[in-house]
């Protein structure tokens, strides 16, 4: 495995510093605020959303992963261990975000309206051992009553009780996450309702949904314990023309009812950014979780990487003093590359996003902004652009005994050879 001489690192490291407080900038200040932000890494990235009810994996209704690399976790122990591993090689302490079709079945199949907490009881205590906290998301895709495209907004009343149910019992094994794990689990709604072609109707589907969403969550939670998201979505395959849960239609939801509003970056028009929306949506409701992903072209979920958009998204959350309000998670899927390396290149630029935010000497900023100085605005901004921070990452990798630079990926091939090409 190759190493980068620690020397080197603390001598480049100690030349930033001292560059980053001429503008007024504490790096270690900034290193220990970005230790205490949880990135929830998405369980689904390393089995291609397949989950484990079923050998099936995704069947109709479902949902687009493209690749076949080799070494896909095929059981709960080979994704655990996929997370340990990948846990290791990102600084800080991150959590889970588990999705319903995730459960341990026992081999005997249970319908998703029957679903229990006993059934993550064994990812309960993974976590506790780990020492990690869990998010949680209903599954309303892959599923015979989800062919036709509908769930909680379906006309057929048999098959939108069958999804109240299964959101109830959703909320209610969040609840137990969180409770278990003394760490609050954001249970986040989406569904995939929407028209492939130009409704008659869009009002009906919207009225059904907000009343099943008001069934869903009637049972008053502690927050301490489970918080209630909605996801909105423009559109995506098979409801390109109309999908029921818009951004208006959930951020109206969110604002009406006190629910936390999920903003996925893969979820808008290509010229369409989420960074725009959060100083918005928090005038109004009191917490966002985002869903860090690439849109490309249209409705897609590509890996991360280090974006403009992703440093816009950092710095709205930075800048704006939200990292209380803000609960940052992954959603991407990509089985072209290695899994493993897909989450940590992921994962790695959203921390690196957020550390390079933390690095802007935002009072100044401020105040020229508010002064009218915006000559003096950009020019420090673009200042800012060849700024050091590289090596403030490096340092903060090593002082938290994760691979420094691209070493991480040595660890992944060899975790290939040994593990996953064993599978």
């Amino acid at each position: 495995m190759r190493t980068i001489d620690a020397g080197k690192i603390q001598t480049a490291y100690d030349q930033a510093r001292d560059l980053y407080a001429e503008y007024g900038v504490d790096t270690e200040k900034a290193m220990n605020a970005l230790v205490k932000i949880p990135i929830s890494l998405h369980c689904w990235q390393g089995d291609d959303v397949g989950g484990f009810e079923s050998d099936a994996g995704l069947t109709d209704g479902g949902i687009l992963v493209t690749g076949n690399y080799p070494g896909k976790a095929n059981t709960v122990p080979q994704l655990q261990q996929d997370l340990e591993k990948t846990f290791s090689l990102l600084p800080g302490k991150h959590r889970l975000n588990l999705h319903a079709i995730y459960g341990e079945f026992d081999e005997r199949p249970v319908d998703r309206s029957k679903i229990e907490p006993r059934h993550f009881a064994g990812w309960v205590a993974w976590a506790k051992a780990n020492g990690i906290g869990m998010d949680f998301n209903p599954t309303a895709f892959s599923h015979p009553k989800a062919v036709d495209g509908f769930t909680l907004a379906s006309y057929n009343d048999e098959i939108r009780e069958f999804w109240i149910d299964h959101h109830i019992a959703c909320r209610k094994i969040g609840a137990y996450i969180g409770k278990e794990l003394d760490n609050t689990c954001v249970t986040n709604i989406w569904i995939p309702d929407g028209f492939k072609d130009s409704p008659i109707d869009r009002h009906t589907p919207r009225q059904k949904l907000i009343e099943s969403l008001d069934r869903i969550i009637a049972e008053k939670l502690d927050p301490k314990h489970n918080l209630d998201a909605v996801e909105c979505k423009l559109f995506g395959i098979g409801s390109e023309s109309c999908v029921i849960g818009s951004h208006e239609m959930y951020l109206g939801y969110a604002i009406s009812r006190g629910t936390v509003l999920c903003l996925d970056a893969g979820h808008f028009h290509p010229t369409e950014v989420i960074s725009d929306k959060i100083s918005s949506v928090l005038q109004y409701i009191d917490r966002v979780l985002l869903h860090v992903s690439r849109g490309v072209r249209w409705d897609s979920d590509h890996v991360v990487v280090l974006s403009d958009e992703l440093q816009a998204i950092a710095q709205e959350v930075v800048r704006n003093d939200y990292l209380d309000r803000v609960n940052v998670g992954l959603d991407f899927f990509d089985a072209t590359i290695n899994r493993l390396a897909a989450w940590t290149i992921g994962t790695r630029c959203m921390i690196k996003a957020l550390l390079m935010a933390l690095l802007e000497p935002t009072q100044s900023l401020r105040t020229m902004e508010i002064e009218g100085d915006y000559t003096g605005r950009l020019a420090m901004l673009e200042e800012l652009k060849t700024m050091p921070h590289g090596a403030v990452w490096d340092y903060y990798c090593q002082r938290e005994s994760v691979p420094v630079g691209s070493t991480w990926l040595d660890e992944v091939r060899q975790y290939e050879t040994d593990v996953l090409s064993q599978r």
